[in-house]
């Protein structure tokens, strides 16, 4: 039996899209056992997976860690997550490492220069699949996975009834303030949606979905920071659809096939961090399943390939000068054409 580990040590989104990998392994080389190393607090993510044999989480003991996974003898390792943390990996466990090209300098470069045209128009994941172009492996044409355990689903009839007939999943948090919507415009973006709203998001979310319900409380229903991630997943999953940041909610959306309207700040879908639905729903980042709402004309953006606390020029255009509009109509359309 072939052994191999598959290493992406985080975050939520960049997890998933490592899940169309991690099943072409399993079902492209026959006996294969799949092993993956994470940190701690992203196993949740794959301990319901059923394409993982094997889960290794990192924690305090980087030494016991090493110890349990020497003695595996993996016959290779499939590095996904490509930095200084693996390369030392390698250097201890001293197996064959396969690696995807990271783009970092050419990330830099737009950023820097604004030069878009540096980077290849693919996801992430067609780049995650170059790790393991040499085992053999092919996509399958299929999106990323994620899979709930079944205690640990979001009962539909804990939800108010008016929500139990369909709502908009809003998952109103993102990793970093320049990816998200500021406090005022998602006021005003309320008010411009007609339909119920379930807001999901962390505890660092739940004053802000507080400040929507009282603003629209027949409409609105605020579960941020009451539900594990199993749980947001869950609602996302029995949505009608997602309005969602550049985050790792949009990523475990694409995993349930919902459509979406997506809202870009200081990031740009061309650095292949946009919903993967695969190549038989999508060609690049063009679906008939999502929109992408961004703001265009900006000399400034993208400021980051990951985000900041605060816009670095202040204005936060990217974000303050969206089309509030826009995104209301998309969901109307998008709304309308699953009710309809």
């Amino acid at each position: 039996m072939r052994k191999l580990l598959v290493v992406r040590f985080s975050s939520i989104g960049d997890i998933v899209l490592t899940t169309p990998v991690i099943r072409c392994l399993k079902r492209q080389i026959p006996d294969v056992e799949l092993h993956y190393l994470t940190k701690a607090a992203y196993g949740p993510i794959l301990e319901a997976n059923p394409h993982v044999d094997r889960l290794f989480l990192l924690q305090d003991n980087w030494t016991d860690l090493i110890t349990l996974l020497r003695a595996e003898r993996y016959e290779a390792v499939i590095d996904l997550h490509h930095n200084l943390r693996t390369f030392k990996l390698q250097a201890f466990l001293r197996r064959p490492f396969y690696r995807f090209p990271k783009l970092n300098w050419k990330k830099w470069l737009v950023v820097q220069m604004k030069w878009k045209s540096l980077l290849p128009d693919v996801s992430v994941v067609d780049r995650y699949f170059e790790a393991v172009k040499s085992l053999g492996i092919k996509p399958d044409g299929e999106g990323v996975d994620y899979f709930i355990p079944e205690k640990a689903r979001f009962p539909i009839e804990n939800l108010p009834v008016v929500f139990q007939r369909g709502y908009l999943a809003w998952a109103i948090g993102a990793a970093h303030a320049t990816k998200k919507l500021p406090a005022d415009r998602m006021l005003q973006l309320a008010a411009l949606i007609p339909y119920p709203i379930v807001v999901i998001g962390g505890k660092e979310d739940a004053a802000m979905g507080n400040r929507l319900v009282e603003q629209h409380q027949e409409k609105i229903y605020n579960v941020a920071g009451r539900c594990t991630l199993h749980q947001s997943a869950d609602l996302i999953r029995q949505s009608h659809l997602l309005l969602t940041h550049d985050t790792g909610m949009m990523h475990i959306g694409a995993a349930f096939r919902k459509p979406m309207v997506t809202l870009w700040g200081n990031t740009i879908p061309e650095f292949g961090m946009y919903p993967y639905y695969g190549s038989k729903y999508q060609q690049g980042k063009v679906s008939d399943l999502f929109d992408i709402i961004e703001h265009t004309r900006l000399s400034c953006r993208p400021c980051s390939k990951i985000g900041y606390e605060a816009c670095p020029r202040v204005h936060f255009k990217c974000m303050r000068e969206l089309d509030l509009l826009a995104i209301a109509q998309a969901i109307h359309r998008r709304w309308e054409s699953i009710s309809g």
